[in-house]
């Protein structure tokens, strides 16, 4: 059977290991391998570094990503699109353009007999009050139709500089695996198992670490997809299991059954 993809936190438009347009180049020659297996892809938000659309402005670049949406979009292939906290300004430019959903909020979907509960993450489990505040004026009606007041040049200077400080601002410690205890979303799925909500696979990206995690019930799984600015992870469900991968690049993801001695960690960007 065809095998369903995940992927999440390209960040187009800010440069990590490689610059955003390098990195641009890998994720298109990664669509073009996957192709021909695929039944199904999920981008799991954080896609761009920014994206607000305006009225009848776009953000500028990324015309090779987009054209190869386009390109497998036309070709069949279901695709599935989340918001994530860096690009949730998304108003239909998705949906009209390639006919591609775009997701706000986690939802549940089933897949070959197995339950998957997938989101960017961003703004769930116990604590960052500031970021769920701060998303709140970020959704606002009001605000986003303020913003669009700005001229898109200033608009977008003011957006970059506000990513960049927010990933300067990160704790050095948050960089790597903080335990599992203060894993916000490990809490927050073995909340929803608490809740009844037990699915095969929580799938999270936002996180930037690759993670394996089996959860507390000693069913469900945590998987976070990591991020393409240092790990170029991704998932691969084949109908029966889903499992952590790596385009063009080794890597290991962080697993509860096989716990390295050193947290993994994050490359500095």
């Amino acid at each position: 059977m065809k095998k369903t993809y995940f992927a999440s936190d390209f960040h187009l438009g800010a440069n990590g290991l490689l610059t955003s347009r390098e990195r641009e180049r890998k994720i298109v020659r990664w669509l073009d391998q996957i192709a021909p297996e695929a039944g199904a892809l999920y981008l799991v938000g954080d896609l761009f570094e920014f994206w607000f659309e305006y009225q009848t402005v776009i953000p500028k670049g990324y015309s090779r990503f987009l054209g190869k949406l386009a390109e497998l979009r036309d070709g069949g292939l279901p695709i599935h699109i989340f918001t994530g906290n860096h690009d949730l300004w998304m108003f239909g430019y998705f949906e009209e353009e390639f006919g591609i959903p775009v997701y706000h909020r986690p939802i549940e979907v089933e897949m070959s007999g197995k339950r998957f509960f997938i989101g960017h993450g961003d703004g769930l489990g116990p604590n960052d009050r500031g970021y769920k505040l701060m998303k709140k004026v970020f959704t606002n009606r009001l605000n986003q139709w303020l913003f669009r007041w700005f001229h898109p040049d200033l608009g977008m200077r003011l957006a970059g500089f506000s990513s960049q400080a927010s990933r300067d601002a990160m704790p050095e410690e948050e960089r790597s695996w903080l335990g599992e205890e203060r894993e916000w979303l490990v809490q927050y799925c073995h909340r929803k198992i608490d809740q009844g909500v037990e699915p095969d696979y929580f799938i999270f990206g936002h996180r930037h670490l690759p993670i394996e995690w089996k959860l507390k019930n000693g069913r469900s799984q945590y998987i976070n997809l990591g991020d393409w600015m240092s790990f170029c992870s991704y998932a691969v469900f084949d109908g029966s299991d889903l499992k952590l991968h790596f385009f063009e690049q080794e890597g290991a993801p962080m697993r509860n059954h096989n716990l390295p001695n050193d947290a993994m960690t994050i490359m500095p960007q």
